[in-house]
């Protein structure tokens, strides 16, 4: 279930980010506060698992920049 939301965001970023690029900066920084947010408190956890939830929230706000990154560079290219 996890990694179907974040798929989501993905591709909610990148498609905010091909139809309103300047827009869709609000909705990246409120994805990055939630993936920092889920980071912050997976760290707190003992032991190895406490590395291993940061790293994956880490890794999900990588790919939802990412994503966002790709809609917006593709915007770019078209011819008008």
């Amino acid at each position: 279930m996890v990694i179907g939301i974040v798929i989501g965001v993905c591709v909610l970023l990148a498609i905010l980010g091909f139809l309103v690029p300047a827009l869709s900066n609000h909705a990246r920084r409120g994805s990055d506060k939630g993936f920092s947010l889920g980071r912050r408190a997976g760290s707190k956890a003992p032991g190895p698992v406490g590395r291993l939830l940061s790293k994956s929230f880490g890794k999900s706000q990588s790919a939802a920049d990412k994503s966002h990154e790709a809609g917006k560079d593709a915007r770019a290219k078209l011819p008008f």
